[in-house]
């Protein structure tokens, strides 16, 4: 009598019930497929998705230390949430103020949708095919994201995984009342326990094949451990533990950003222990004259990014980055880009400087020198 011997997972692989919900087997809107079969959502600033192999890892913890001097953390959170919005994913918004959603007026608009960019007038021969069926006005494709087969009209749609934003101009406002945003003030309760509770009850309608979204979710708080909140900070460190354990079995990613300059030290470190992808932005002094000797195209900048960890969940193969530090800079002064830092050649010298300046979308050429 043959005994049926139940197979044993190694344990180099998966755990089922961990990966399932973050990874699902059909792309979900708004949603790439990378390598492993690990899911990303975008991060709204294209060069950023490029430096962390695709975006933000579906179902991770992303943490962003604000600089004291400059907010330059927010145009990593409004991009982040521009973007969910484009797509149509959920979206739970905690501030520290008294009308957090008066800061969804504060999107920027996708550059796409722009008028100096539209496209040009179609001649007499096309003006015909477009009598034959109805079409979605150019300038709303991407809004509409995948669309059943059964309308024909639809098919052809492709929806951006990546937009860029025009920081000069605010998203429309009927973009924001048709989707499914919820905002919550985090600055009069005295503890996270409520502001858990609605993280739990946003992701729990993510979940599962039968979930009647189905879409993406993004939670995004807005400088956690705020002066105004007072919360303890081991209540902080319980909250951001118990967030990092509901995303892994989840179809979400939530964006922290937190000023640490105002934690105790060993907090802090809790803090940059518990996150699965790490930034932190600085700014730069207009004055500094030895620095901008240093740099190429200092002029142009508008901070700093530095990448100090990247997600790795369900894979043990390290994440290998060409540089860790990168300029913030504003293209046309309306969309943000980011490029490797490059020193300036010395003077007197006949030779060019030790790295070619561009956006982190063009090829580099020349040493790999990190600041």
């Amino acid at each position: 009598m043959a005994a049926t011997r139940a197979t044993r997972p190694s344990s180099f692989s998966r755990n089922p019930s961990t990966s399932a919900a973050a990874t699902p087997s059909i792309p979900l809107p708004g949603v790439k497929l990378g390598p492993g079969n690990a899911a990303f959502v975008s991060s709204g600033i294209p060069d950023l998705d490029r430096i962390l192999g695709g975006g933000f890892l579906l179902g991770s913890l992303v943490m962003v230390m604000e600089d004291a001097e400059a907010p330059h953390h927010l145009l990593l959170l409004r991009n982040f949430m521009a973007q969910g919005v484009v797509h149509r994913q959920p979206l739970l918004f905690a501030s520290p103020s008294e009308e957090p959603r008066a800061f969804l007026g504060t999107l920027p608009t996708p550059i796409a949708a722009s008028k100096e960019e539209r496209p040009r007038v179609p001649g007499p021969n096309q003006e015909g095919n477009e009598q034959k069926g109805l079409r979605i006005a150019w300038q709303y494709k991407k809004y509409f994201g995948e669309q059943p087969a059964s309308q024909p009209q639809y098919r052809d749609v492709k929806q951006e995984f990546c937009n860029t934003f025009d920081l000069r101009k605010s998203i429309e406002r009927h973009m924001l009342s048709s989707q499914n945003i919820d905002c919550v003030s985090i600055e009069k309760i005295s503890d996270l326990a409520p502001l858990r509770e609605r993280c739990s009850s946003f992701l729990s309608k993510l979940n599962g094949d039968n979930s009647s979204i189905g879409l993406a979710g993004r939670i995004a708080i807005r400088s956690l451990c705020a002066p105004q909140c007072g919360f303890s900070d081991w209540d902080m460190v319980s909250f951001v533990r118990s967030l990092r354990a509901m995303l892994r079995s989840s179809r979400a990613v939530a964006i922290i950003t937190f000023p640490s300059s105002i934690l105790p030290h060993s907090f802090s470190k809790r803090w940059q222990h518990l996150a699965d992808t790490l930034l932190s932005v600085k700014a730069i002094p207009d004055d500094d004259k030895d620095l901008a000797k240093l740099l190429t195209g200092y002029q142009d900048m508008v901070g700093l990014l530095h990448v100090h960890k990247v997600a790795q969940i369900s894979s043990q193969v390290p994440v290998i980055l060409e540089a860790k530090t990168f300029s913030l800079k504003l293209h046309r002064r309306r969309s943000l880009i980011l490029e490797k830092l490059n020193q300036a050649p010395v003077e007197g010298s006949s030779g060019t400087s030790y790295g070619t300046a561009g956006p982190c979308t063009a090829s580099f050429k020349g040493s790999s020198i990190d600041f």
